[in-house]
């Protein structure tokens, strides 16, 4: 019997790229594939790339030259792109690094085993009108009791720094019927937590027979399933947080206490540069009504400093917002142009200057996730165990706040969904002991 194909897989960004990621390798399964945690060994080599950071198209092509040994020692390896680089770039990854023997776009990833069977190089960064879900292998066995659930995909916001829109097209929601039959089979395959994905996902408005549904509603009923005991979603964007939405905060007990509502800038010009479409007040106000429905909510943010035209004050708007809210932690960026935005065409600051306000927003966000964290101390919260930990007896796991948790509890097992008093605040980290 001959031996199976390897995969390696690296993937860049966000989760909805993790998820893209678990998908192609189930696509790749298919066709004979396992995955393996080394290119050095791997028949196929797939990159896939985000493209909203800074020097996004620099680490890819960084990431290729490193594999040029690997494609002249072994010429039969076929070396994928895939992602929102893949998608932005297309044809001109394969003229810079011939070596480059797929091209694939996020919406097109579903026809990466016709790619792979195919002869010379191969390129498609179609959005196709077929929806990609319906082509795509049944979910494998999870490694573990959380999994990603993708609802939603694209971007119709528009803002003015971000390529979404241009790399993974409009906003599409999928069918409620799909999303609720996929979660069922997640259950029965042992997760016990759900993170439901998009790059708006509060913007939800999946068919059903009796109409559109809300992502409100798509909890509700998510809650109501067997098995299911956390449900999560990312990423929100403040002008699609809907009452029903923010009630379910209050009384969905499975909807755990952590939402991440990216705000961007606390500076109302800057806002309105970035075209947000809303202002620092409505997201102070947003703040104040999640926080009634769900009063230990934890909060997180992204920001972007240093966009062009950006003041000393209007930095310092960012700086009191942050100060205002008190989040439990956050992601935080220096601007950088992204071809074909709107803000690319002007001029940036200077560069010193935004990595001086990067190095003290940075400072405060620090210190607050130091304070979230070290506040927990003493507290019971739940922790589901993903993994095993690095010590004797130790299990790892996720808390009901998002935070990474030791325990020592040598009895324990994967997927067990414990109550823990937390002991200790780490960086990143809290230690804890098993109550129940």
């Amino acid at each position: 019997m001959a031996e199976p194909k390897k995969l390696f897989i690296k993937t860049y960004g966000c989760q909805m790229n993790v998820y893209d990621s678990e998908r192609m390798a189930e696509a790749m399964g298919a066709e004979g594939y396992v995955t393996t945690d080394t290119p050095d060994d791997a028949d196929m080599v797939l990159l896939n790339t985000c493209h909203i950071r800074e020097k996004a198209s620099e680490k890819l092509y960084s990431d290729l030259g490193r594999l040029r040994p690997l494609k002249d020692a072994r010429p039969d390896l076929k070396i994928g792109v895939a992602g929102c680089v893949a998608q932005a770039e297309g044809e001109e990854i394969q003229r810079r690094m011939p070596l480059v023997d797929i091209v694939v776009g996020p919406q097109a990833y579903h026809r990466l085993p016709a790619l792979a069977r195919n002869k010379g190089p191969q390129v498609d960064t179609d959005f196709p009108e077929e929806d990609k879900f319906d082509h795509l292998p049944q979910r494998k066995a999870m490694r573990g009791p959380t999994a990603f659930l993708t609802v939603q995909e694209g971007c119709d916001k528009f803002c003015a720094f971000c390529v979404v829109p241009y790399t993974r097209g409009a906003e599409v929601s999928r069918p409620v019927a799909r999303i609720l039959s996929e979660a069922r089979d997640l259950i029965s395959r042992g997760v016990r937590e759900i993170t439901l994905l998009g790059q708006n996902v509060n913007a939800y408005h999946g068919a059903a027979e009796t109409g559109d549904w809300t992502l409100a509603r798509l909890i509700r009923t998510l809650a109501e399933m067997d098995g299911l005991d956390r449900i999560r979603y990312t990423t929100s964007h403040p002008n699609d947080m809907d009452d029903d939405l923010i009630a379910a905060h209050g009384d969905v007990p499975q909807l755990m206490p952590y939402l991440h509502l990216p705000v961007q800038s606390g500076s109302d010009r800057i806002l309105k540069a970035m075209n947000r479409k809303h202002t620092r007040d409505d997201y102070f106000r947003l703040v104040d009504r999640i926080r009634a429905a769900r009063p230990d909510i934890l909060l997180s943010s992204d920001f972007i400093v240093g966009f062009p035209g950006e003041t000393d004050a209007e930095f310092e708007d960012t700086m009191d917002l942050v100060r205002r809210v008190g989040y439990g932690q956050s992601f935080s960026f220096k601007y950088s142009a992204r071809p074909g935005t709107p803000a690319a065409e002007k001029p940036e600051i200077e560069a010193q200057v935004a990595d001086a306000r990067l190095q003290e927003l940075q400072r405060l966000i620090t210190a607050q996730q130091r304070a979230a964290q070290d506040a927990m101390v003493g507290r019971e919260v739940g922790v589901l165990y993903e993994k095993p930990g690095r010590l004797p007896g130790q299990m790892v796991g996720k808390s009901d706040h998002l935070h990474a948790v030791h325990v020592t509890d040598p009895d324990a097992k994967v997927g067990e969904l414990v109550r823990v008093r937390v002991t200790g605040a780490v960086t990143n980290s809290l230690s804890a002991i098993r109550i129940s």
